[in-house]
């Protein structure tokens, strides 16, 4: 049809265009990014094992220094502080510098606090090298931004959880320093092969990683602006919950060690390998915990989650009781306690539980906040880290007060039951979509 034909009133029909073929983001097309993803997990692999290397540490320290409970738990625990402190505004540098570079100077801090740490001998020394060691946690928050940004959207979240899974560095560091220790005969060995470990890893992340300048952020926000997300309720449920998955999840593995050692006898090689039953699962099994997350929904995993974990501790805080009963026979004995055993299998099945609560709580946070994703989960993950700093000295003060060892599970039961209640109250309005049929 010409020009002079068409009717009036009618356009013609433009051609449509060709579609554009799908952008492919630098993440996507960058062959980078898997060699990136897989150094920054084992880079944060390491710093993780350092971060709990008092969990250790601390046994042969509690000997030599004459420590109280209390005193054991504020030296395993110091370096959780630091660690969870410095999170917040490396994360803010790591958008305005880039992670690689933020990565390699946090890791490099550490190494001299590291090798010094062989010749403290003093409460206070031990206190000081621990705060500065402690940074070596705070690479959660440059890693995780870092590695995100190599990645499409769709993918990010399983790269995540593969860099999380660098929580399973507290299984190595139990697995590695009482061999050690036992070897060497002495404790002073293991700082001193950390600072050189960290030292290699170092160098190896550098040579291995990589840099892309577009990932930086022109205007990141400031550590106020992200502290001002605590306005919002949910973020204050948001951090409960992640106090009792991720600080739980800290102060037990800083705390079980000790605990074998000191309520079951145990040498210290053994009670490291049984806690590592505790802290391996928690770490590696992170992904799953994902994976159920987006097929099940945030709301259904966590409250499954949290029963099952609530539940353990209720065995848990029994302590060893010895009961008589007077009976038409005489009087009947009965010894209740938790075999070795009995208690390894409870730990192994928190473990796996607080794994999956530890995604399920990150879940809750990526469904409901998409601008600020990055302020509310600096805000979260620094709740958690403050609660696994605070919990191994509440540990020790509740034994040295009450003289219970189990105290601290009866700790742990309260404040799992807190979450439960506050999910209850906070979720109830979606019915049988969090809460079992027969609570309804």
């Amino acid at each position: 049809m010409t020009a002079s034909s068409r009717k009036p009133g009618k356009t013609p029909n433009k051609p449509r265009a060709p579609k554009p073929p799908a952008t492919t983001t630098a993440s996507t097309a960058d062959p980078r990014a898997w060699r990136v993803l897989w150094s920054s997990t084992f880079a944060f692999t390491i710093c993780f094992a350092i971060w709990m290397m008092f969990a250790i540490l601390g046994i042969p320290l509690k000997t030599q220094l004459g420590l109280t409970d209390t005193e054991f738990g504020l030296i395993a625990a110091t370096p959780v502080l630091s660690g969870s402190l410095a999170r917040v505004p490396l994360g803010i540098y790591t958008d305005r510098f880039g992670g690689r570079i933020v990565f390699l100077l946090t890791m490099l801090v550490t190494v001299i606090p590291l090798w010094l740490l062989a010749y403290a001998t003093q409460f206070w020394q031990f206190i000081v090298l621990g705060l500065l060691v402690g940074l070596s946690g705070a690479c959660f928050s440059v890693g995780t931004p870092y590695v995100a940004r190599w990645f499409p959207k769709e993918q990010q979240g399983f790269a995540m959880g593969i860099f999380g899974a660098g929580n399973s560095g507290t299984a190595l560091t139990k697995f590695v320093a009482p061999v050690m220790i036992v070897t060497a005969g002495t404790w002073t060995i293991v700082p001193k092969v950390y600072s050189i470990a960290m030292l290699v890893t170092a160098a190896l992340f550098w040579i291995t990683s990589a840099t892309n300048p577009a990932h930086r952020v022109e205007n990141p926000p400031t550590f106020a602006s992200q502290l001002s997300v605590m306005k919002d309720r949910r973020a204050w449920r948001y951090s409960q919950y992640y106090s009792v998955v991720f600080g739980g999840y800290v102060g037990l593995a800083l705390w079980l060690p000790h605990y074998y050692v000191s309520h079951y006898g145990f040498h210290i090689e053994q009670a490291a390998l049984l806690a590592a039953c505790f802290s391996l699962p928690g770490g590696v099994l992170r992904a799953i915990g994902g994976w159920l997350s987006d097929r099940f929904g945030a709301q259904k995993t966590t409250w499954a989650v949290m029963w099952t974990v609530l539940a353990c501790f209720f065995f848990l805080s029994y302590p060893d009781t010895a009961l008589t009963v007077q009976s038409s026979f005489g009087p009947l004995a009965f010894n209740i306690a938790v075999s070795p055993t009995v208690f390894t299998v409870l730990m192994f099945t928190v473990g796996i539980a607080m794994a999956i609560g530890k995604a399920s709580v990150f879940k809750f946070v990526s469904d409901e906040y998409t601008g600020n994703i990055g302020a509310v989960s600096g805000v979260v993950g620094l709740a958690g880290g403050i609660a696994g700093f605070a919990l191994p000295i509440l540990f020790g003060l509740l034994a040295d007060l009450t003289g219970v060892s189990s105290s601290c599970f009866m700790l742990l039961f309260g404040a799992t039951a807190v979450s439960l209640i506050w999910m209850h109250f906070s979720f109830r309005a979606h019915g049988p979509a969090v809460l079992p049929r027969a609570s309804v």
